[in-house]
């Protein structure tokens, strides 16, 4: 589907999703599942430096918000790429903030 075909729904999706990315954490917790692999709160608030009660609460949000799903297995829910094309977009902001 090229971009001139999306509907008013998908364009609607779409902003929520670039609105979910938009902050310097959540643009991080995607980075960090850009590889195509899962990894739970735990493992993102080490690899990021954060407090684990922020990496879930921005994990949350982009879960609800489409960018991310979850699957609980156990004692641990395991966060990964809803759509891995989204990586391209960080590929995007990578290549246009090296100025």
């Amino acid at each position: 589907m090229e971009f001139k075909e999306l509907t008013a729904e998908n364009l609607e999706m779409a902003a929520k999703m670039l609105k979910a990315i938009a902050h310097p954490i959540r643009i991080s917790i995607v980075g960090c599942l850009e590889d195509g692999g899962k990894k739970t709160v735990t493992e993102i608030h080490n690899l990021l430096g954060i407090e684990q009660s922020t990496a879930s609460h921005h994990l949350v949000i982009l879960r609800d918000r489409g960018v991310l799903a979850s699957k609980r297995e156990g004692k641990n829910t395991w966060y990964y790429l809803r759509h891995p094309n989204l990586k391209m977009i960080l590929n995007c902001i990578s290549t246009c903030c090296q100025q």
